[in-house]
């Protein structure tokens, strides 16, 4: 199988939504910052969607492969106006920093704006406390450097060199895991929007320049616990959001399932998980991340974040055994297991943790004559096995 025909698990955000955006590229033809696609408009659009309208092109627009009428889906469950400001700290030229909890979508929103923005999604460094300068900076290529020593051709640019060159959008996730001396390269960057490269001193190549439209898009988890504390000054060349949990039961109930069905179409296969129990499942990821059931009683929280992308994996994965184990035993039954597998992940200790939340909680839910939840209580015994 060569390149071109080969199939990717997932799309970048630019090739997985390229009609949407081809679309909105037509549809809304007012001022773009420099370098954009779309307008600040239609970015924001394509993030939060058209509310479930058809939107029309303009009369005499007709771009090839482009439909005369799309609805634009929501692809981040979310605040609008977060999304908002994200799109007005990017057409400043900005830096924007997403932080907040883990599974909270920074990404997703991260990749979804640069996608909307310049057309690419992939000028990305992966933070880590192995991640080095150069990797922000550039590189060389040593064969070329042996042969004829520094020069534009031997320079191996980062996706952030990349980005300045071309006005685009690079992204770094996880600044925090960095060293100090790694996020401190970022300053000279974020502030004078130049690289010098001594090698070339001398050179017209010695000092690469952002082009308009360059700008960077981070994200921190808080509680991450291989942070390395940024400094203030490199604070202050960013724009901080917050991308918080979602905040209504439906909604987050939806996007479980629609994420696990997209994750089992990859694998072409159906998904076939009751609606009440993706229910039963994500109200007690809500009820053990908040601290506190949605009747308003008091549940232990665990150290794992119990966060929405931790719930479409579970809910994933009884996708898949309903789909690959059909009959073999009802889906409610499996899920106690599968919420221990996620509280304990940070501290085994947890699982006593939801062992009272299934004392608490579930067990006045099943006495209040919830026949779903006097099920999931008739499972306790899983949990101690």
């Amino acid at each position: 199988m060569t390149a071109s025909t080969m199939t990717r698990q997932i799309d970048p955000a630019e090739f997985a939504h390229a009609t949407e955006l081809a679309f909105l590229a037509a549809h809304d033809d007012g001022a773009r910052p420099p370098g954009w696609r779309l307008t600040p408009r239609a970015v924001v659009t394509f993030i939060v969607g058209s509310d479930g309208r058809e939107l029309t092109l303009p009369k005499g627009v007709r771009p090839d492969g482009v439909p005369v009428k799309l609805e634009i889906p929501r692809k981040f469950v979310g605040d609008r106006a977060l999304v908002e400001r994200c799109v007005v700290t990017l057409a400043g030229e900005r830096g924007l920093l997403l932080v907040g909890e883990p599974g909270t979508a920074k990404s997703m929103l991260s990749e979804l704006l640069a996608a909307a923005v310049c057309g690419t999604s992939e000028l990305v460094v992966q933070g880590t406390a192995g991640t080095t300068e150069d990797q922000l900076r550039y590189g060389w290529n040593y064969a070329l450097l042996l042969a004829g020593g520094p020069s534009p051709e031997a320079l191996v640019p980062s996706p952030v060199l990349t980005a300045m060159r071309t006005g685009a959008v690079a992204r770094i996730e996880e600044i925090t895991r960095c060293l100090p001396e790694v996020q401190d390269a970022m300053v000279s960057i974020l502030s004078d929007r130049r690289i010098a490269v001594p090698e070339l001193a001398g050179t017209p190549g010695a000092t690469i320049h952002a082009a308009p439209g360059f700008t960077l898009i981070a994200t921190a988890n808080l509680r991450d616990r291989g942070v390395s504390e940024m400094s203030a000054a490199l604070k202050r060349r960013f724009n901080f959001e917050t991308v918080g949990p979602i905040p209504d039961l439906a909604a987050e109930t939806a996007l479980v399932a629609r994420q696990a069905k997209a994750a089992l179409d990859r694998v072409r296969t159906p998904f076939t998980v009751d609606d009440a129990v993706l229910e039963a499942l994500v109200t007690a990821f809500r009820d053990l991340r908040a601290g506190r059931s949605v009747e308003g009683w008091e549940v232990e929280r665990p150290s794992t974040v119990m966060s929405t992308a931790e719930a479409v994996a579970v809910a994933t994965s009884l996708g898949l055994a309903a789909a690959y184990f059909p009959g073999d035993r009802d889906m409610l039954s499996l899920l106690p297991a599968h919420l221990q597998g996620v509280v304990c992940k940070d501290d085994p200790a947890d699982g006593a943790k939801l062992l009272g939340y299934w004392d608490g909680a579930v067990r006045r839910r099943a006495e209040d004559g919830a026949r779903l939840w006097r099920q999931l209580w008739e499972l306790r015994d899983v949990l101690q096995s």
